[in-house]
């Protein structure tokens, strides 16, 4: 019974619990869309929350660490604890604590399950109680949480308790190591990655700071430790450790790079080949590939969709990779950034923002390996919104993915409550079928315009769904968000000669509904509006081609109240001429309805409604149809 109160305190102050979370979700699943975090289970805490990463035991339980505390990221009192669930996620088992709350901080613990059960939690410790750090510039900070010593600790019950003693993990130290401000004496780094398993070894990701200072970490790079015997000593003391790659120096950014590169995730690919990505502070994630297990790697470069591609666009926030049971890879980003990321971070007063926002929402895609001659390569796919809130400030961040039973989930934190969420099952298959994905979706469509034949220049529009109604049920007589969306899809020329050509109108007299247009940079903008206010976005520069004709979808997603234009099978990200390719309208905007007429221009050469927001991958698949 004892138990049962302590669990219900932690529950409380995470905002639900292992009792609780069944209300939490009643409340809560009045959301419709999955992809509202809001509508994910709860993971309890102390108050501070982050990195719920998740292993399956042997006894079919999922074990969850998290580092929490009181206070704050970084504050006095921050451990490392676990819990167990059965029911994936739905309620949870009494909070054990991996280190006490009382003893030096302990922090961003990765678990590893190897063969016979025995799970390990590896983490940061502050053995030596060290109470602030120097920065490069001379100031110092307090907070104490990336430094000291890599240890572990075991449990051979599933995760109901851990051993008593701590045990150290050997480091070999780098260049970045005697360079910082104490010559070494005192190490910083830090580890936000899953530990993996390759053959009989072992692979743990190490996250190397050699300078404190703006941003925090200021200079980091990444490194791994090589445990050739962990999945059979079970001696503990015995336990082998090799720091790669070999020589002075971890993963880098790309050459002419910035100096931070962490948060190291690491895969391995069906030809025994290691790939790499994480974060920068230059607008784009770097990667890399080794063929020998570590020792040595490919030189980092800038993550892409395929060689010779364009380049993945990420902030400064983690960015993970997962292989799936089926040999294709999901990978987690946010999807903007670009070379004001690196202005941002360059600016230590901030004025031009701050390159660890916008992690919101979250997007995922899908990888497949291709083969080249010096090895495997993964490829990815266009994007999908996996995650939102509705408030755009909140950050959401450290995932982890659960594959169980055909089905996939997915944790994550705001950094005051952590959740389990269930990935749509369509939302994850369409990613994985995008690469062959060649048929034209007819879930929602409401007008069909083929274009074998000419199309006139005037129909009927169809009703569009409202986004924002009044709520009868409510005493207040306040809003109801519907959460809906529609698509437009078209082919049609861009390349007129006077910008402004209009090839959609909705609107009527008032201005009410919607029109899409060409621009003066070569791109198409749609704008809405309801009578009482406007929202409007535009596409990337759409490049030319011959024949000059291009499939255009725009989607208007009334969930995380988002617009996104796929041009030719491509989503648009910005470029490096923005930050961002998509952009957020107004959830004030009542509903895109107009004229009872839709106008065409001549420029449109066949045209699609749809009474829904297609996904990323329904609309590629719509351009690989063809008209």
């Amino acid at each position: 019974m004892k138990a049962r109160k302590l669990l219900w305190v932690v529950a409380i102050a995470a905002g639900a619990g292992a009792d609780g979370n069944a209300a939490e979700q009643a409340a809560t699943m009045a959301i419709a869309d999955p992809r509202h975090i809001a509508n994910g289970r709860v993971i309890p805490s102390e108050g501070y929350a982050d990195q719920p990463y998740i292993v399956q035991t042997d006894d079919g339980a999922w074990l969850c660490a998290i580092t929490t505390g009181k206070g704050v990221e970084g504050a006095a009192g921050q451990h490392v604890v676990s819990m167990r669930s059965r029911d994936q996620g739905r309620t949870w088992e009494q909070i054990v604590g991996i280190e006490p709350v009382d003893g030096p901080e302990a922090s961003y613990a990765v678990l590893l399950k190897v063969p016979g059960g025995r799970v390990y939690a590896f983490y940061n410790h502050n053995t030596d109680r060290v109470a602030e750090v120097k920065r490069e510039d001379r100031g110092v900070y307090k907070r104490v949480d990336s430094l000291g010593h890599y240890v572990f600790k075991f449990s051979d019950d599933h995760g109901r308790s851990w051993s008593a003693q701590r045990y150290e993990v050997p480091v070999r130290e780098f260049a970045t190591d005697r360079s910082n401000v104490y010559g070494g004496k005192l190490r910083f780094f830090w580890n936000v990655g899953r530990p993996l398993i390759r053959g009989d070894a072992v692979l743990l990701v190490l996250h190397k700071v050699g300078a404190m200072g703006n941003g925090f970490f200021a200079q980091s790079e990444g490194a791994f430790l090589r445990s050739a015997n962990i999945l059979t000593e079970r001696d503990p003391v015995r336990i082998t450790f090799e720091t790669l790659p070999g020589g002075d120096l971890g993963l880098r950014t790309p050459a002419g790079g910035g100096r931070v590169a962490e948060e190291q995730s690491l895969v391995a690919l069906s030809d025994g080949s290691l790939y790499c990505v994480y974060r920068t502070t230059d607008g784009w994630p770097a990667t890399a590939y080794s063929r020998d297990g570590g020792r040595s790697w490919t030189p980092p470069a800038y993550k892409t969709y395929a060689p010779g591609g364009p380049r993945v666009k990420h902030p400064r926030a983690a960015n993970f990779v997962w292989r799936c049971s089926n040999g294709k890879f999901l990978y987690w980003f946010h999807n903007h950034g670009g070379p004001i990321i690196a202005r941002m971070q360059a600016d230590a007063t901030g004025a031009t923002g701050n390159p660890y926002n916008d992690r919101n929402p979250a997007w995922l895609m899908a990888g497949e390996e291709r083969d080249t001659p010096g090895g495997k390569i993964i490829v990815w796919s266009q994007p999908e919104i996996l995650l939102y809130d509705d408030d755009p400030f909140i950050r959401m961040s450290y995932p982890d993915l659960v594959e169980e039973g055909g089905r996939f989930f997915v944790t994550e934190t705001q950094k005051n409550v952590g959740r389990v969420h269930e990935i749509p099952p369509a939302l994850v298959e369409g990613l994985f079928n995008q690469f062959a994905a060649r048929t034209v979706v007819r879930d929602g469509l409401v007008l069909t315009l083929p274009g074998s034949q000419p199309l006139p220049r005037e129909v009927a529009m169809p009703k569009l769904p409202e986004w924002h109604l009044r709520d009868g049920k409510r005493a207040d007589h306040g809003g109801a968000d519907q959460r809906a969306g529609f698509s437009l899809d078209l082919w049609c020329t861009t390349e007129t000669d006077s910008p402004g050509a209009v090839l959609l109108d909705n609107r009527d007299e008032s201005g009410r509904g919607f029109v899409v247009a060409t621009t003066g940079r070569g791109a198409v903008r749609i704008t809405m509006n309801d009578g009482r206010s406007e929202s409007s976005w535009e596409s990337d520069a759409i490049k030319a081609r011959p024949g000059g004709v291009h499939h255009v979808v725009v989607t208007v997603d009334g969930g995380p109240k988002i617009i996104t234009f796929v041009i030719d099978g491509v989503l648009g990200d910005g470029g490096d001429e923005r930050q961002f390719g998509w952009g957020r309208f107004s959830p004030h905007l009542r509903a895109p309805n107009g004229a009872p007429k839709l106008k065409l221009d001549p420029a449109v050469q066949s045209l699609r409604i749809y009474r829904r927001a297609l996904r990323t991958s329904e609309a590629v698949g719509n351009y690989r149809a063809g008209r």
